[in-house]
């Protein structure tokens, strides 16, 4: 190997050292770590760990808590996911039906995105509280005030409409994409051959945006079993587990109970749930995807 070889070698690895050593430390060594951690019992403070073997596994597939924590990110998705598909489509061709400004608008419906999901949860909250101007509003119109994060169906819809607010603008930049990559040509041979905007829409824009609709369905998926600040600041996973979800658990184990082997384990369950899940989405796409013509 040439000088000018060893040099070119030695300065990308230069460049690529910093990002191995921020992954080694803060992923690679926490996940080995938190692995480990799954057959001991620990309680975050004590230097002496206790070996439990597959006991901690065992304990969470019989516990209530974490059966309603698999069960929450299902309900949340049977609401958010139709509610974010609509809003984010909807603003993707709201912005491409304009033909200028269309990069401010796009900004404008991106802000809930960059806004703290805590500072959103405080807003929600103070919205929904009994004496707020809307709950005043409806209490004149149906003669009381729901109990909006009391009731248990109606906290798992404030915390998805939420979440579907603070996402749509963020999926309609991933659509708008989609839909300024469509050929024109398309629509007009459609409006040659006498189709309708809403016929145009079903026969041509939803399936040309079949590769933004695979993307959007696994980030959407995956993020329902992640959440956490939204059900942590608005209920804490009341009423009755009905908003707790698999974050919750594993951070009321780990810092609540101090029981940091266990948690551990939940996080494990989580993790399987999540490829699991994301693996059946897949398949759903894919086929849908080939009845499309997308995939082979």
């Amino acid at each position: 190997m040439s000088n000018y070889n060893k040099r070119e070698e030695a300065t990308g690895w230069l460049f690529v050292i910093p990002y191995l050593a921020f992954t080694l430390i803060f992923f690679v060594v926490p996940f080995v770590w938190g692995v480990m951690l799954i057959f001991y019992k620990w309680n975050l403070i004590s230097p002496v760990r206790e070996f439990v073997g597959f006991g901690n596994l065992l304990e969470a597939l019989q516990d209530r808590r974490v059966w309603a924590a698999a069960v929450v990110p299902f309900k949340i998705m049977s609401m958010f996911l139709p509610t974010v598909l609509v809003l984010s489509i909807g603003i993707a061709v709201l912005i491409n039906s304009f033909k200028r400004m269309q990069g401010l608008l796009a900004v404008a419906f991106f802000l809930p995105y960059l806004a703290s999901g805590v500072a959103t949860a405080l807003v929600v909250k103070g919205i929904v509280s009994y004496t707020s101007p809307v709950n005043s509003a409806i209490s004149k119109v149906i003669g009381y005030v729901p109990d909006w994060l009391g009731n248990s169906f109606l906290a798992v819809l404030v915390i998805s409409l939420m979440i579907a607010w603070r996402f749509s603008g963020y999926y309609a930049l991933i659509f708008l994409s989609a839909l300024q990559s469509i050929p024109n040509e398309l629509y007009e041979a459609a409006q040659i051959d006498g189709a309708g905007r809403i016929t145009s829409f079903l026969r041509i824009t939803l399936p040309q945006l079949y590769p933004a609709l695979y993307s959007v369905m696994i980030l959407a998926v995956g993020m329902m079993f992640g959440i956490f600040t939204e059900p942590y600041m608005l209920t804490g996973g009341g009423p009755n587990l009905a908003t707790h979800t698999w974050y919750l658990e594993i951070y009321y184990q780990a810092f609540s109970t101090m029981r940091a082997g266990y948690a551990s384990s939940i996080a494990l369950y989580n993790a399987l749930a999540v490829f699991a899940f994301i693996g059946v989405v897949r398949k759903i796409m894919q086929s849908w995807g080939r009845a499309l013509g997308w995939e082979d």
